[in-house]
């Protein structure tokens, strides 16, 4: 499990909910080349609607599926995730999401459910390895990196610093996780770029 994600230096996510403005041509081809070296996209469905989330274009002959994460299921099957897409998208939600969405979305997505009351991540990357997808990257948003690494899931984190004070109110890469002990991570690559720091970290000793 292997998460991606850029952040100015004063700690923001998103300039005005995007993260978009925190980018550079050399982010956009880390962004590329994480997608090309992975199996399958994890993001969370409030990020795939405030980003208008499409499917992943085709590298090398490789096209990663992108599966979204969503217990209200609050997702438009006409939305570019389902239409502007070469591969077939995943769903992954728990038993109590509404019946009538889960089933309007098994007609443009695989519905996977894992869970019952919430979405059982553990679960989730199981059922994604049972079909071969076992290399999973991570784009967001705060809150499912939060979750992934509450319960210990995430292998490595790809960060961009962004050269620049964003200011404003934007929420930090990680919501919700409210660790008993910080955990340390290891520093196993630095790439600079135009005053971009490209950094990736492991949490287990190199």
């Amino acid at each position: 499990m292997r998460a991606n994600f850029v952040a100015s230096l004063d700690g923001a996510s998103t300039v005005d909910g995007k993260s978009a403005p925190l980018g550079s041509p050399a982010d956009h081809d880390v962004f590329m080349t994480l997608r090309a070296l992975c199996d399958v996209v994890l993001v969370g469905a409030g990020t795939a609607r405030t980003e208008n989330y499409g499917g992943a274009r085709t590298v090398d002959g490789h096209t990663p599926p992108i599966a979204v994460v969503s217990h209200a299921l609050d997702l438009d099957p006409a939305a570019r995730l389902f239409t502007d897409t070469r591969v077939r998208p995943i769903v992954i939600t728990c038993a109590t999401s509404p019946a009538l969405r889960r089933e309007a979305l098994t007609k443009v997505a695989d519905v996977v459910v894992a869970g019952d009351e919430r979405v059982d991540l553990r679960g989730a990357l199981d059922e994604l390895a049972t079909r071969g997808l076992r290399r999973v990257l991570c784009e967001g948003g705060p809150h499912l990196l939060g979750s992934l690494a509450s319960e210990r899931l995430l292998d490595e984190l790809c960060l961009t610093l962004a050269p620049m004070i964003a200011g404003g109110a934007a929420g930090r890469i990680v919501a919700g996780y409210l660790p008993t002990v910080v955990e340390p991570m290891h520093l196993l690559h630095v790439l600079e770029d135009n005053a971009f720091l490209f950094l990736r970290f492991s949490t287990a000793a190199a």
